[in-house]
């Protein structure tokens, strides 16, 4: 058995249920643990805990942050989570299931900057990272022993200590011999946490919910349910070709995954899936032309996004919540991949136009998927257009710059502010 203290750095062969160096009982022990090099970081309640670090005050109370009354709960910190409360839950439930909370707005770009801290200091480990979100990435420290003179398991227990010491947050790390057991580690004891899966993997996931694999949302797993299969152990324990018949290659891959075996490398260039903007209302709305106006600039605020960071979406999508906080998501493949508001809206416009049937929306959002850098596609890419549209677009960003957002509106942005 291999030992680690997570406090003092002391590596030993036995199993103490306190270190022998400097008594913590920090201490991480697995089998497995000097040969493993996939890791899962994931900051612990990270917008709750930046506002936290930032206020004192704040330290022993229940915190959530989140938009309005009727917004939802982006996130809470783990006060809160005893309570009841959760990400993405309506505000109104939140605050009534703890009614002593400190509720906040979100600070995007603080939480921004905290991200790219945190984030520089893996790079210095290894180039071979991929974010999930601003909060979350998988980490490979294969090859890296020689470079760094320890083996990944220490490496990452002294980066937990670096970003708890300079950044002034925690993070949960899972160390297993693939992306998808990392995942699952990581979850297995937060905050704070240190957890290693290796060969007892198939065991520890049996009795987890199907909903925990890759691609099982709540839809799938009432669909597998319904067949049979409501934990990851029914799906080991399933015959290959039953799966394969009922859900084709999908089946295939849960049956791999049901046993710990995932083939995806640690990929540096698949980061973010969608750029987006969404917005929830104060009062319902039905009708094309509010949803449109209020669209617009959501679509605007993408599009800046994407030409910020020098890329294009060739997927725009649509998202709406009705009342009941059922969420409808669209998606449409554009002919050319953009970084314009225009192209964008008059994509998700359509998308919309089929969806205003009298029902009452609560929340709307824009967005972009399927980044390629500009002009990867080759050719003509920006024609016709699209190119008077990326000129205008790019000079009002110039204005914006040098003036303040608020110097030049499109016209449509302008009758919705007007409203």
């Amino acid at each position: 058995m291999k030992v680690l203290c997570r406090d003092c750095f002391w590596t030993g062969e036995d199993a103490p249920r306190r270190c022998p160096s400097c008594g913590s009982p920090r201490i991480v022990a697995h089998a497995e643990l000097t040969t493993l090099s996939i890791a899962h970081m994931d900051c612990d309640a990270f917008y709750a805990s930046v506002e936290k670090r930032d206020r004192p005050e704040l330290r022993d109370v229940p915190l959530i942050v989140g938009g309005g009354v009727r917004g939802v709960v982006t996130t809470c910190c783990y006060i809160a989570r005893m309570s009841g409360v959760r990400s993405a839950m309506p505000m109104f439930k939140a605050r009534k299931l703890c009614p002593q909370a400190t509720i906040l707005k979100p600070d995007f770009p603080k939480y921004v900057h905290e991200s790219k801290r945190i984030m520089a200091m893996i790079r210095d480990l290894t180039p071979l990272v991929q974010t999930l979100s601003l909060d979350e990435c998988w980490i490979d420290l294969s090859g890296t022993e020689r470079l760094h003179g320890m083996p990944p398991a220490l490496t990452l227990a002294r980066l937990q200590a670096r970003i708890e010491a300079e950044v002034g947050l925690t993070v949960s790390i899972g160390l297993a011999p693939n992306k998808f057991l990392a995942k699952v580690a990581s979850e297995l004891d937060k905050p704070r946490g240190f957890s290693v899966l290796g060969t007892e993997a198939a065991s520890v996931l049996a009795p987890k919910p199907a909903s925990i694999l890759p691609g099982v949302g709540p839809v799938f797993a009432a669909t597998l349910e319904k067949a049979g299969y409501r934990t990851v152990g029914d799906l080991a324990r399933a015959d290959l070709k039953d799966l394969a018949e009922q859900f084709g290659s999908h089946g295939m891959a849960l049956h791999k995954l049901a046993h710990g075996q995932d083939a995806r490398m640690v990929n540096p260039g698949q980061g973010r899936k969608t750029i987006s903007a969404e917005t929830t209302f104060n009062t319902d709305y039905s009708d094309r032309e509010t949803l449109e106006d209020i669209l617009w600039p959501l679509c605007e605020k993408v599009a800046r996004q994407l030409r910020k960071e020098g890329i294009t979406g060739r997927v725009a999508v649509l998202k709406l919540r009705k009342t009941d906080f059922k969420i409808i998501t669209r998606r449409r493949t554009l002919p050319a991949p953009t970084q314009t508001a225009r192209t964008l809206f008059n994509a998700v416009r359509e998308l919309l136009a089929a969806e205003t049937d009298g029902t009452l929306y609560r929340l709307i959002g824009a967005g972009l998927s399927d980044f390629e850098p500009v002009g990867a596609s080759g050719g003509d890419f920006f024609a016709g257009d699209e190119t008077r549209a990326l000129k205008h677009e790019t000079a009002m960003d110039t204005l914006a710059a040098k003036f303040g957002k608020g110097a030049l509106v499109t016209g449509r942005a302008l009758k919705r502010d007007r409203e």
